[in-house]
């Protein structure tokens, strides 16, 4: 769980959910969740600027990670890819791959790794490799990339992606990186033998709401957004879900967090339409 809850910071008037999409909704939160982490990983996509926002409200001081051998990114503009010229802008090393893998990420240096996913189960185990059987998917995905290294090295792992009952399903087509396995005594005993460094996953930000891990490693919803309903979270998902018995809501986004979303990391809505 992140250092501070969702909403810590600078207190600002809060909108109502008729003037942010879910989307939206969905990047405050997760770059909410940032708050107090000091080294990230950072995948492409939606936890791209979902961090890049964090970077500029929550997280000033954070060092962001890019898989092409960047450290210590500062982009002057949200990238487009983790190949963009604009993340080595004020980066305090640029390495190569091999060598930002080797020693920032196995070497144990990166605090939380912030990914998103095209299947996950309630464990937070990943897929991005197929949907459907292996030798004959209905659909190939990216695949891996860096992500299953991500997963077991990085000291946390962050995941936010849209929720619905083709993402989250009870038994996902491929587990591209390993989350909670089966459960959290099964997992804590499997990275051990095998010298993982990662601790697993620690959040899941949907666009209906936050979602943390309990004692046996299953995802647990602990907020919910504004205008989001129970009902249509247990809709959008392939398992009953455990509703923490404190359910709050979301604090809604400020003002200044909707500006910066809008008018200096994706002003074209790329990933808020």
């Amino acid at each position: 769980m992140a250092a501070e809850r969702p909403g810590d910071g600078p207190t600002r008037a809060a909108t109502s959910p008729a003037q942010f999409s879910k989307s939206e909704m969905m990047i405050v939160a997760a770059a909410r969740e940032l708050a107090g982490q000091r080294v990230c990983f950072v995948g492409v996509g939606l936890p791209n600027i979902a961090v890049n926002l964090a970077k500029r409200t929550v997280a000033p001081d954070m060092e962001l990670v890019y898989e092409a051998g960047v450290f210590g990114a500062r982009p002057a503009r949200l990238p487009l890819s983790i190949g963009d010229p604009t993340i080595v802008t004020g980066a305090t090393a640029v390495t190569s791959m091999w060598e930002l893998f080797a020693y920032y990420l196995q070497g144990g240096l990166i605090d939380v790794g912030f990914l998103g996913a095209a299947q996950i189960d309630r464990f937070g185990n990943i897929n991005t490799t197929v949907i459907g059987e292996y030798a004959h998917p209905k659909t190939r995905l990216p695949g891996s990339g860096g992500a299953c290294e991500i997963a077991i090295n990085a000291r946390q792992i962050f995941v936010i992606m849209r929720q619905s009952a083709r993402s989250f399903v009870e038994r996902i087509d491929f587990r591209t990186s390993p989350g909670n396995l089966g459960g959290a005594e099964k997992s804590e005993r499997i990275r051990r033998e095998q010298g993982w460094l990662g601790s697993g996953p620690s959040v899941v930000v949907t666009d209906l709401g936050i979602w943390h891990f309990d004692e046996t490693g299953e995802m647990r919803l602990d907020f919910l957004h504004p205008g989001a309903t129970l009902d249509e979270v247990r809709a959008t998902l392939g398992w009953e879900p455990h509703i923490s018995p404190s359910l709050a809501p979301t604090p809604a986004p400020t003002p200044e967090e909707l500006r910066l979303i809008r008018e200096e990391l994706d002003p074209e809505g790329m990933y808020t339409r």
